[in-house]
């Protein structure tokens, strides 16, 4: 799983490209590339945050390339963190490696 963090400039490229950018990400999840997607709330720019499921990180920064926000120069930053979501509503692609640190808690709750 990755964790990517996509920030935008405002004004009326994003306007313009926006639906595109959308439909592209609809065509992800129909894929199963990604898993979730949606605005960041509260930020001085349009930020996104979106979670892929890939095999690589290279594999993540391909899909983004081929974003029509990346083709047009809309992404001003981009932060791409791979993740291993352990608990919780995403575990399913979860690594299932817990450090041994959490032995006690993997027998009490049977992970």
């Amino acid at each position: 799983m990755y964790i990517v963090t996509m920030v935008h400039p405002d004004g009326p490229d994003w306007n313009q490209h926006v639906a595109p950018h959308v439909e592209y990400l609809l065509e992800l999840i129909d894929q199963g590339k990604l898993v979730a997607s949606g605005p960041l709330k509260g930020t001085s720019l349009r930020s996104g945050f979106l979670i892929f499921k890939a095999s690589c990180r290279s594999e993540v920064e391909e899909l983004v390339s081929r974003d029509p926000f990346a083709i047009e120069g809309l992404i001003c930053e981009l932060s791409i963190e791979e993740w291993d979501p352990l608990f919780g509503a995403f575990s399913e692609y979860s690594s299932k490696s817990l450090p041994p640190e959490l032995d006690q808690i993997r027998k009490r709750h049977g992970l």
